[in-house]
């Protein structure tokens, strides 16, 4: 009796064991099946992506061509241009932009230990429109507090002109481009009625084709104003910037050179 109960326990850890193994088989092979098919998945939808992404390039290359080398030509020239004076701008003002706490620090330092010559080597060895500002504002200390200040006002006008230089043109260019694609729209749909009135007829296929033709200059010059506004934005906020430090710096200048005077 116990060696039946014995053969049966062992039969019973048996058939569960070989169930426990189906099952663990089952479930590595629906993972397994599961897994291909979520990378194939995977697969297919970077494929359609990657199908989209070159179709969409060429679409637009295409509806480039599509818009003729008359106005297309002369909206790409504003993109090109544009972006040519703005990066130089961009360029141009980051090269300005100086720590003009330390500046003011160091003009300080040099004008307490070594007077207002070694205050003027401080500047003349600094670039940017601060350190610019302050040599003006030093040259004319010998003189009195109101020269430098004169000096300071006016050769800060003179920096600005400089920070502020060639931008109009960026604006010019973000205002033509979609001028230019408008009277391109025009000029297209003027030519579509011209096709109806010579036909006698108004058939959609006659027309259809100019018009979409006129609508995609519209469409181009209004890309390249969207692009061009983006840099003006940064570029007028840079210059802003600017500006604001150049004011403080000039109060903080006034402020050393009548310390700088009544200690001397």
């Amino acid at each position: 009796m116990k060696r039946l109960f014995s053969i049966l326990g062992i039969a019973t850890i048996m058939v569960f064991s070989g169930l426990n193994a189906k099952a663990t088989n089952s479930v590595n092979d629906f993972a397994s099946v599961t897994s291909y098919i979520v990378q194939d998945e995977n697969a297919g939808t970077a494929d359609e992506a990657t199908e989209e992404n070159v179709s969409f390039h060429q679409e637009l290359k295409r509806r480039f061509i599509e818009g003729g080398p008359a106005f297309m030509g002369i909206v790409l020239l504003c993109l090109i241009l544009g972006l040519a004076i703005a990066i130089e701008r961009i360029i141009f003002l980051n090269l300005s932009t100086t720590n003009s706490k330390k500046l003011a620090q160091r003009v300080e330092d040099a004008l307490n230990s070594g007077g207002i010559d070694a205050a003027k080597d401080v500047c003349r060895d600094t670039k940017g429109p601060v350190a610019s500002i302050y040599y003006q504002g030093l040259d004319r200390a010998d003189e009195s507090l109101e020269a430098a200040e004169k000096a300071v006002v006016a050769y800060g006008g003179v920096q600005m002109g400089q920070l502020e230089k060639n931008v109009s043109w960026v604006s010019l260019f973000i205002a033509l481009a979609p001028m230019l694609g408008f009277m391109g729209t025009v000029i297209g749909m003027i030519e579509a009625f011209d096709k109806i009135q010579a036909a006698g007829d108004m058939q959609p296929s006659l027309v259809a084709g100019g018009i979409k033709v006129a609508l995609l200059t519209t469409v181009f010059g209004l890309i390249v104003a969207i692009i061009l506004q983006i840099f003006y934005n940064y570029i007028i906020a840079k210059i802003d910037s600017i500006v604001n430090d150049m004011e403080d710096a000039s109060i903080t200048l006034i402020d050393i050179l009548v310390d700088y005077k009544r200690r001397k």
